[in-house]
């Protein structure tokens, strides 16, 4: 998906007066109407380092239901140099509007202090300017302390401490500060950045919200395990719920809402009844073959060591890459001895296929025979990185040796059958695959996506061309 220019953002809130400054050069996705970087944190610490990048804001759930209810938000926002996501709400977001996943969560309580280490190396200095009296003195020297060489410039409370801008301004810019943490809340820090950004000194300005009062022990942070789930939000809640249950209990609720409107209105009505058809098949499916996948599963773990569900990178709809599942049919040094095989391929083509291949277990031979393999796949549909029905899957190697024609098959998300599937499988060339798979992306009806799926069980059960 192509990011929104900074014009274009700021016509969906309020018309603002373009930037000042050229919009920095980091990988941008649209979410929601938000150009939001879309990049590793290593990559995004060395350009706000780099002098490319004044304003920083960080963007959550929250953040999207305020700037979609109030307007001068929204113009700070759409006036800011990055966008960084923050949070499972954005991440969703992104996967609703068919992307998948962005690069990585890069919220400012964990981005901040990497980025401070880094102007530690350098020399750079730091002003932390908000927080209750007092939350700013304690945040700083928890970062002194746990920062080696990092200079703090000065600190000044979000209350009496702004109340002169002026003021504030003054003792800022006098502090000599290469960086500016502003800690006031969702909007007001974005509305203070906005409105002072010209006449402050320091090279880079970040709004960072709660992260002053995790540095001085005001609030306690969630546990690393709550975290890595994704769920510090929960966390968050039950320490503040009378606070917090309006922000996350009716805002995240409103901003789901939200965000899949905005996926139906972009999608079209077909494409949102093959998307409802594909969770709805996938879901029940999960439901009716567990036992059967739980069985499997430890089957494949008494025959030979190794996982049970393999992992591999395939490409995805608009050539994004992401991780296919299926059922180990493989010992586990086969990736590393097909490269010494590819002369007892039985295709012609680009895509490797051995009827005798020495690399499959023989509980890989029955699986693969009645295509059981594939069937953890259903959990990619339920993701939304394949459909039911759709071009094969490639893997990143096939689609570079690709002819330019073949690419056309990357408009859709590839799918567990298709009319490659139900035609033959493996007994199929490569040409005459792409030109099935290409047929389906120009017609694409959903009347033939439930034929094939009807037509796949007879296929599965003949198994015509599974090897």
């Amino acid at each position: 998906m192509t990011a929104l220019t900074q014009s274009q953002f700021q016509s969906r809130f309020q018309p603002a007066p373009p930037p000042t400054r050229a919009l920095p050069t980091l990988p941008r996705r649209a979410v929601l109407g938000l150009p939001l970087v879309d990049c590793g944190r290593a990559q995004v610490i060395s350009a706000l380092l780099s002098g490319q990048i004044r304003s920083v804001c960080f963007v959550n759930a929250h953040c999207v239901n305020v700037a979609a209810r109030d307007r001068a938000y929204a113009a700070a926002l759409a006036r800011a140099d990055a966008l960084l996501p923050d949070g499972i709400g954005i991440e969703l977001a992104a996967r609703m509007a068919g992307g998948g996943p962005l690069a990585e969560n890069l919220n400012g309580t964990d981005l901040t202090p990497a980025l401070l280490r880094r102007a530690a190396e350098q020399g750079k200095s730091v002003f932390l300017l908000g927080g209750r009296p007092g939350t700013a003195e304690r945040a700083a020297a928890r970062l002194a302390r746990d920062i080696a060489g990092l200079r703090i410039a000065g600190t000044r409370d979000g209350y009496d401490g702004v109340r002169d801008s002026a003021r504030a301004l003054a003792a800022i810019n006098a502090s000599g500060a290469d960086i500016l943490l502003v800690a006031m809340g969702v909007p007001m820090q974005e509305l203070w950045i906005d409105r002072h950004l010209d006449r402050l000194t320091p090279g880079l300005v970040l709004g960072v919200g709660a992260l002053f009062d995790f540095l001085a022990g005001n609030v306690q942070r969630a546990p690393a395990p709550v975290r890595r789930v994704r769920m510090e939000w929960a966390w968050r809640l039950l320490q503040e719920p009378r606070r917090l249950a309006g922000r996350y209990l009716l805002g995240n609720a409103s901003f789901l809402a939200r965000a899949l409107g905005r996926s139906l209105q972009a999608a079209g009505r077909e494409a949102v009844i093959k998307r409802t058809l594909d969770i709805a098949v996938s879901a029940l499916l999960l439901m009716l073959l567990a036992p059967l996948l739980l069985g499997v599963a430890a089957i494949i773990r008494l025959e030979s060591p190794g996982p049970v569900i393999f992992r591999q990178t395939r490409v995805g709809r608009g050539g994004r890459p992401f991780t296919i599942y299926k059922f180990r049919s493989m010992y586990m040094d086969a990736e590393a001895r097909q490269a010494r095989m590819r002369g007892l391929s039985d295709r012609e083509g680009i895509c490797f296929k051995a009827r005798n291949d020495p690399r499959v277990t023989r509980i890989g031979r029955i699986l693969r025979r009645f295509s059981i393999d594939e069937l953890p796949q259903v959990l990619n549909v339920l993701f939304g990185h394949m459909s039911m029905v759709g071009p094969r899957p490639a893997l990143p190697g096939e689609v570079a040796a690709y002819p330019d024609h073949a690419f056309e098959r990357l408009r859709v998300r590839p799918g567990i059958t298709g009319l490659w599937q139900v035609s033959g499988r493996a007994d199929i060339g490569f040409e005459r695959m792409i030109d099935m798979d290409l047929a389906y992306v120009r017609s694409r009806p959903l009347l033939l996506d439930l034929l094939l799926m009807l037509m796949t069980a007879r296929t599965v059960i003949s198994g015509r061309g599974a090897y």
